[in-house]
């Protein structure tokens, strides 16, 4: 049995080294940078408290993948109600459209992170996982459909992202 030190250290190294993947998954789901950064601390708490219960039998993305996405759903779900709630007067220095333009140093990305953030949760899920460079199979298991299945979702996907920077362009 690990003692807690050591099981905290390796705990660490883990979000250090997969760290790009929960920003990649906050940055699909959340488009506010306090939301991003709220949903970040979340996902890594819930991975620290699923630690002890890891799988190695599982590859260590797969194990992350899967938490950090169920957790952004769930955080979306329940700031959605808030929000519904409780309306919040928008702040004028991070609601300027100019603002978020400087932040981001690629157009394109920014646009590609809206388009995906519109998606339904499973193909905002699937596309994560594809930019990701993720195999069809590892979808598969990730998401639990068929590689056929993840195949015609990419492809339909891609259709839908075409149609969507050719329109912004004009």
């Amino acid at each position: 049995m690990k003692s807690r030190h050591t099981q905290q250290e390796e705990f660490l190294k883990i979000v250090d080294q997969y760290k790009k993947l929960i920003f990649k998954i906050s940055n699909a789901y959340c488009t506010e940078p306090q939301d991003r950064q709220d949903l970040r601390q979340e996902i890594i708490l819930q991975l620290w408290k699923a630690f002890p219960k890891y799988d190695d039998q599982y590859a260590l993305s797969t194990w992350i993948y899967r938490i950090a996405l169920h957790v952004s759903i769930s955080y979306r779900r329940k700031e959605n109600r808030r929000k519904k709630l409780k309306p919040h007067p928008p702040d004028p220095i991070l609601a300027s459209r100019e603002a978020e333009q400087q932040l981001e140093k690629d157009e394109n990305l920014n646009r590609l992170n809206r388009f995906i953030a519109g998606l339904k949760k499973l193909d905002k899920a699937l596309m994560i996982l594809y930019l990701e460079g993720k195999s069809h199979a590892e979808i598969s298991e990730i998401l639990g459909l068929t590689k056929s299945n993840v195949g015609t979702k990419i492809n339909r996907i891609k259709e839908k992202l075409k149609k969507y920077f050719a329109r912004k362009k004009h």
